[in-house]
C-alpha cells in the first residue's frame, strides 16, 4: 500500500481526527491528537491490510524560534512534534505519524509535556521513548522505565531543546 491508501484507511476509520500532510519531498505523514495515539497505533499494527508491526524510530522536533529577527516572520506557536516511523516488514510499506505537544504541559513553564507510551504496542519504543524523554523532555505515561538513558540522572535540562543552556561545569569538570 502507498501513503494515500494507508491514510485513506485511517480517515475512513477515524474521520477528521486524522490531519493529512502530503510532502513534496521526503516522507508524507498524518498528524493525530495525542489522546488517540494508542488507538490509532493499535489499528495501524493490527489491521490485516496495514500490518505496521515494526516501529523504526520515535523522535521529536522542537519548534522554537530563538532568533528575534526570524521570530517576527514565524506564524506558529512554539511546540514539540513527536514523530513515529512505522514499517510493515510483511507488506513492504512504511508510514509516518506525528503528534503535536505544547513545549510545556498546559503551558506551565518547566512542567514537561506528556504522551501515552506506545511501548506496549511496539517493544522497540522502550529505549526510543527514553531517549526522547532525556533529550527533549517529553514524558511517556505508562512507560515501564521512564528514566534518562544518555545523560546522568542528575543532569539539569534536556539538551536538544532549543532553549537549553549547557552547564558551565558538571561534577567539577568544565563542560566547554
Amino acid at each position: 500500500m502507498n501513503f494515500s491508501e494507508i491514510s485513506d484507511t485511517l480517515i475512513t476509520h477515524f474521520g477528521d481526527l486524522v490531519l493529512l500532510h502530503k510532502a513534496e519531498v521526503g516522507d508524507s505523514w498524518v498528524e493525530i491528537p495525542k489522546d488517540k495515539l494508542l488507538e490509532v497505533g493499535r489499528f495501524l499494527k493490527e489491521n490485516p491490510q496495514l500490518q505496521l508491526t515494526y516501529l523504526n524510530s520515535v523522535t521529536a522536533v522542537d519548534y522554537l524560534q530563538t532568533d528575534p529577527k526570524k521570530l517576527k516572520r514565524t506564524s506558529w506557536e512554539p511546540h514539540i512534534k513527536v514523530v513515529y516511523h512505522l514499517s510493515s516488514l510483511f507488506l513492504k510499506h512504511t508510514f509516518v505519524i506525528k503528534v503535536t505537544l505544547p513545549r510545556w504541559s498546559d503551558e506551565e513553564q518547566n512542567r514537561l509535556p506528556s504522551l501515552p507510551s506506545v511501548s506496549s504496542l511496539w517493544s522497540t519504543a522502550d529505549w526510543q521513548e527514553r531517549e526522547v524523554f532525556d533529550l527533549y523532555g517529553v514524558e511517556f505515561t505508562g512507560h515501564p522505565d521512564m528514566r534518562r538513558i544518555l545523560c546522568p540522572d542528575d543532569w539539569a535540562g534536556h539538551p536538544l531543546r532549543k532553549d537549553y543552556t549547557p552547564p558551565q561545569e558538571y561534577e567539577g569538570i568544565r563542560c566547554h
